[in-house]
Order: C-alpha cells, then sequence, then structure tokens
C-alpha cells in the first residue's frame, strides 16, 4: 500500500513539474506572442501616423490648388482681357484704315454709287445674324429701313457704319465686313453731295 501511494505521489510530482515546466514555457511563449503583438501594435501605429500626415500633407496640397485655382483664375482672366482688347485695337485699326481708303477712292470717283448697290443683297444676311445681339429690335429694323433706300444721309450713313462696328466687334463675318464697306462708300457720297450743295 505504501508502495502505491509512493508511486501516486511520485507519479503526481512527475505531473507537476511537467506541468509547472510546459506552464513555465507557455508563459515564455505567451510573452513572446504578447511582446510581438505589442510590435505589431506599434508599427500599425507608426503606420496610422505616417497615414495621419499624408492626409495632412494631401490637405496642404489641396489647400494650395485652391489657392492656385484663384491665381490661375486671375491670370486666365488678365489674358483674356489682354487678347480681347489687342483683338478690339486690331479691329478698330484695320476698319479705321478700311473706311479712310474706301472714302478716298469713292470721293476720288473710282468707286461709284452702283458699286454700293451690288452689296444690297449680301447684307441682308447681316440683318438676320444682327437680330437680337447686339442690336436691338428697333436698330435691325433701322438697319433693314437703311438697306434697302436707294440713297442715304449723310447721318444715316454714319449711323449704318456705326452698326457695322458694333457688328464686326461681335461676329467679324465676311457680311459685317461688307456692311462696312457699304456704310463707308455712302459717308463718302453723303459728304461729297452736302459739300456740292454747299458750293452751289
Amino acid at each position: 500500500m505504501e508502495d502505491v501511494v509512493y508511486y501516486v505521489v511520485g507519479f503526481s510530482l512527475t505531473i507537476i513539474g511537467m506541468l509547472g515546466g510546459a506552464l513555465y514555457w507557455l508563459g515564455g511563449k505567451f510573452r513572446q506572442i504578447e511582446e510581438r503583438f505589442r510590435q505589431v501594435d506599434e508599427r500599425f501605429r507608426q503606420i496610422d501616423e505616417r497615414f495621419r500626415q499624408i492626409d495632412e500633407r494631401f490637405r496642404q496640397m489641396e489647400e494650395r490648388f485652391k489657392g492656385m485655382e484663384g491665381r490661375f483664375g486671375e491670370v486666365e482672366s488678365g489674358l483674356k482681357s489682354y487678347v480681347d482688347r489687342s483683338v478690339d485695337r486690331v479691329l478698330a485699326g484695320f476698319a479705321s484704315y478700311q473706311e479712310f481708303f474706301i472714302e478716298f477712292l469713292s470721293a476720288e470717283g473710282v468707286i461709284r454709287r452702283d458699286r454700293a448697290d451690288l452689296l444690297k443683297g449680301e447684307l441682308r444676311r447681316v440683318v438676320t445674324l444682327a437680330r437680337g445681339n447686339p442690336l436691338t429690335e428697333e436698330e435691325v429694323r433701322r438697319l433693314e429701313e437703311l438697306i434697302e433706300k436707294d440713297e442715304l444721309t449723310y447721318e444715316e450713313a454714319l449711323w449704318l457704319r456705326e452698326m457695322a462696328r458694333r457688328l464686326i466687334r461681335e461676329y467679324g463675318t465676311p457680311e459685317t465686313w461688307k456692311l462696312h464697306v457699304y456704310a463707308s462708300i455712302w459717308v463718302a457720297l453723303a459728304r461729297k453731295k452736302e459739300g456740292q450743295q454747299q458750293e452751289s
């Protein structure tokens, strides 16, 4: 019986020793696993910090781009304004040159009234183009009346030429330039007629 007790106690101590050793070994493994989890957590914390920094950089870049959009808008607006002014100056310069040249040729008798009448058919297209923009309905009606007239006064010719200038600035089509030529011929012819009437 004593042998059985010694055997049970010895066996129990062996099992307790093995369990203690196994628990000690498992405790070490758990500490390693815990250390690894701590390292993984630290890495995730570092990654989160990097993502936060990247988000902050993106936010700063977005702010810069917003600021640049305003600057680009200002540059674009300034450039468009400059180009518009330059084009207006070129158009005005060419129109002024054309007016002088046509008036001179008309005054010298090189361009006669019958040449102005040839342009009438082309001018009817301008009326369609001008309706509503940039001319008012009243201006369009007057434009139609003056195109259909057989002879223009000096004031009518000047008014017609001013409408041609506006249409050139708005559209710049061949028809608008033809209206400008037509009006310039009549400015010269009407001025010449007024001069002859004053002489007689």
